[in-house]
């Protein structure tokens, strides 16, 4: 298996995979990308596919666990381009339909996609999808960071794609995919989440309602996985966290 895939969770019916495929022009920037699919029976959901650069060599990944022709479901958290720049690639590629908040289904166009019924806009709140015996549960985090931003519970494997929540800025060694030691980790996420994440109050809202959920790993789009008790340290220290407009007047 390439060392940029990671099975997640396998029961032989159900498996969540974890990918690392970034843009390798890019590879000095310490800014690494996951990309995650679940499988459950021969029916898969991709998310946050990621840039049109790296289509080719996930495309490829995915196909290794599931046909193409069996993605159902395509989740885009946000609309940055590292999330949905491939989202007219995937289009042709695919039959699926798309899942994304209502806030930005009006932009995907800029990057080249224009069948808009395929696209199953998500309200503030978020859903609850049923997959298969399972469901996915879209989870609102606003603002941590984009406007329209969710998360995503899967009730099987018991793992939260978290996005932008948990990011953290380091090369993701070949060797692991999760935190090792919270206390040193803290040094990666912190300058991203002050300035990237809306404020205290909002990390706050979100940590509410992961906590309601049975909960076994949270999977950031940047970085490493959370686990054991670097989950509830993590979901701890983001409780606590000052960030975004909670400096106001630093930035202004």
């Amino acid at each position: 298996m390439d060392n940029r895939e990671k099975i997640l969770y396998d029961n032989g019916r159900h498996k969540y995979v974890m990918f690392s495929f970034d843009d390798e022009t890019h590879e000095d920037s310490f800014l690494s990308v996951n990309q995650y699919l679940i499988v459950q029976n021969g029916v898969g959901v991709l998310i946050d596919p990621g840039c049109e650069s790296i289509f080719d060599e996930l495309f490829e990944a995915v196909s290794r666990h599931v046909e193409i022709s069996k993605i159902k479901f395509i989740f885009l958290s946000h609309q940055d381009p590292d999330v949905s720049g491939s989202i007219a690639q995937w289009a042709i590629s695919t039959q699926a339909k798309f899942i994304m908040s209502s806030l930005w289904v009006r932009f995907m166009s800029h990057y080249g996609f224009m069948e808009m019924d395929r696209v199953m806009a998500l309200s503030d709140h978020g859903a609850k999808l049923r997959f298969g015996k399972e469901y996915l549960e879209f989870i609102p985090a606003h603002f941590l960071h984009s406007p329209g931003n969710f998360t995503l519970y899967d009730s099987k494997s018991k793992i939260v794609f978290s996005g932008d929540i948990g990011a953290a800025i380091v090369p993701v060694p070949t060797d692991y995919k999760h935190v090792q030691n919270f206390e040193e980790h803290k040094q990666a996420l912190h300058g991203f989440h002050k300035r990237y994440m809306g404020s205290n109050k909002l990390c706050r809202a979100w940590v509410s309602k992961i906590e309601q959920l049975d909960v076994s790993m949270i999977a950031p789009q940047h970085g490493l996985i959370f686990e054991d008790e670097k989950l509830g340290e993590f979901l701890e220290w983001l409780k606590e966290l000052q960030c975004g407009s909670d400096f106001m007047k630093d930035l202004y």
